[in-house]
């Protein structure tokens, strides 16, 4: 007898209800907050509470001062993620996957509250800081979750999906940010800061109807609870032999790799440990230099202090810029397996770089009209090449390129990366405007063109099609950081429109683990 979850849902009803009632709020939330802090800056009663961060009407050695505090008081809640996605190292693999999520979500929640109903600056900081170690728990757990629970030939699809749930996180906080932004009482931005909790508590109610991940069950030596979970994300009987393979499979896997411990990252070893971390890393590095996080904390202010719009113009077209951002999400989506994860980076990588330059040059040119429409439209385009390559698919990659016995130690340090590189970004960029103005945009177009175009192609090896066993084979036979790219070469792929051509049964199919 099939276990059975949610609605009692099985098979595909069951991979899609992970996906829309877990992962959808987690990332959601990803994306709102984001996004919300930076669209309250410059309401007159977020000043009126917290002056010291008043940047819209200061000038001259205050403005710069205040630009400081600014950012440190933004960028907190990623220094919260950082410490957050480290918490998984020790805790992930204890808790298992679906308490690490509640309670991640838990945590933000109580920065939720704590950022809502401040009166000072210092309890904004501690709300910013506590919803970050919470939901950097949360973001290096989901998608751990999400890919292990995932057949093969969909799995980034359904990962990459996430990119979309993020870019609707943006757009909605945007949205939210303008409409209250008509409200003269200081509910204009507690409202928005106190709507995050909502996602947590519906992730939190709908992950404790969801099945826990299998991969973690068999680690943990519970074969039975396993199988009934495989079965059930299969749409098949226990009993069914595909289920006994996959169960065997995973278990050799497990043996090979032999017990994984935080310090296994820094070595080598059979399966170069090292290697997959430091690609694991450099991806999620990479999402943050790309500058997105230059744009979207700052993105009202931008199109106001820099491009000559009005407040309330540079709050519509803020939103409209991140609602033209979700509209191009399923974009990787629909080519992330058929066209693989290397050349979707390089792709994005290229056309970033240059909506960069060419806002740079445009910026340059202040009160040409022409020319700050062109830095618009730029910065427009830049929101379709992003989630294209870099979005999503660096938390997919991170998880693929992860051996099973060292993935939440490899995961949480990626997504910690990820979060610091964050910090940074945040921290620096209005000093960067109030210091060096449009050619701050440089240094993100050659960041693009002269580090991550590179560095993909060298180093990064296709996991687009392969089971994760597979990744294992590829790092085993290489033997410098330039071997995998090559190697990976020699390891035929099944194409994605084969496989659909066929139309494998369900019951056919494997958890990650499929053979070719």
């Amino acid at each position: 007898m099939v276990k059975k979850y949610l609605f009692g849902f099985t098979g595909h009803k069951l991979r899609t209800a992970q996906m829309w009632t877990v992962i959808f709020p987690a990332y959601m939330l990803f994306g709102y907050n984001q996004a919300v802090a930076g669209g309250l800056l410059g309401l007159p009663t977020w000043i009126a509470t917290f002056p010291r961060i008043n940047t819209a009407t200061t000038t001259g050695l205050q403005a710069q001062e205040n630009s400081r505090i600014q950012g440190t008081v933004v960028a907190l809640y990623t220094l919260g993620c950082f410490f957050g996605a480290l918490s998984c190292i020790p805790l992930s693999d204890r808790l298992g996957r679906i308490r690490m999520i509640q309670l991640g979500s838990l945590v933000h929640i109580v920065g939720s509250i704590l950022q809502a109903s401040s009166f000072s600056l210092g309890q904004l900081i501690v709300g910013r800081l506590v919803a970050g170690i919470g939901f950097g728990a949360l973001t290096a757990t989901a998608p751990n979750w999400q890919s292990e629970c995932s057949l093969a030939k969909h799995r980034g699809a359904t990962v990459i999906m996430e990119s979309v749930f993020i870019s609707a996180g943006l757009a909605t906080s945007a949205w939210i940010d303008l409409g209250m932004s008509f409200t003269n009482t200081s509910v204009s931005w507690r409202f928005p800061l106190a709507l995050s909790s909502f996602f947590a508590i519906v992730t939190i109610i709908m992950s404790a109807q969801m099945p826990e991940s299998p991969r973690w069950l068999l680690s943990r030596g519970r074969i039975e609870e396993a199988r009934q979970v495989m079965a059930a994300l299969n749409g098949v009987g226990e009993d069914d032999p595909q289920i006994q393979s996959d169960i065997v499979e995973i278990n050799e896997s497990l043996a090979i790799a032999g017990r994984g411990h935080f310090t296994d990252i820094f070595k080598m070893g059979e399966l170069r440990f090292f290697n997959r971390a430091c690609l694991a890393c450099a991806g999620q590095m990479f999402q943050q230099l790309t500058g997105i996080n230059a744009l979207a904390f700052y993105l009202s202010t931008i199109f106001h202090e820099y491009l000559g719009l009005t407040s309330l113009q540079a709050g519509i077209v803020a939103a409209s810029t991140f609602t033209f951002q979700m509209v191009c999400s399923p974009i990787g989506v629909l080519t992330v397996d058929r066209f693989g994860r290397r050349k979707l980076m390089m792709i994005s990588a290229i056309g970033m770089g240059s909506c960069m330059a060419i806002v740079a040059g445009t910026a340059s040119q202040p009160n040409n009209k022409v020319a700050e429409g062109v830095a618009g439209s730029m910065i427009f385009l830049f929101s379709l090449f992003f989630p294209v390559g870099f979005l999503g698919l660096t938390f997919l990659y991170a998880s693929e390129i992860s051996p099973n016995t060292v993935r939440v130690p490899i995961t949480s340090m990626s997504t910690a990366t990820a979060w610091i590189f964050n910090f940074m970004v945040a921290l620096i960029t209005p000093v960067g405007f109030s210091t060096i103005g449009w050619r701050y945009f440089i240094i993100w177009a050659a960041i693009n063109y002269f580090l991550i175009l590179p560095s993909v192609y060298l180093f990064f090896p296709e996991t687009s099609g392969r089971h994760l066993e597979e990744v294992d084979q590829i790092f085993r036979e290489s033997k410098s950081f330039f071997d995998p790219v090559r190697k990976a070469r020699h390891f035929s792929v099944v194409p994605v429109s084969d496989i659909e051509s066929n139309g494998p049964k369900l019951s056919h199919e494997k958890l990650e683990v499929t053979h070719k």
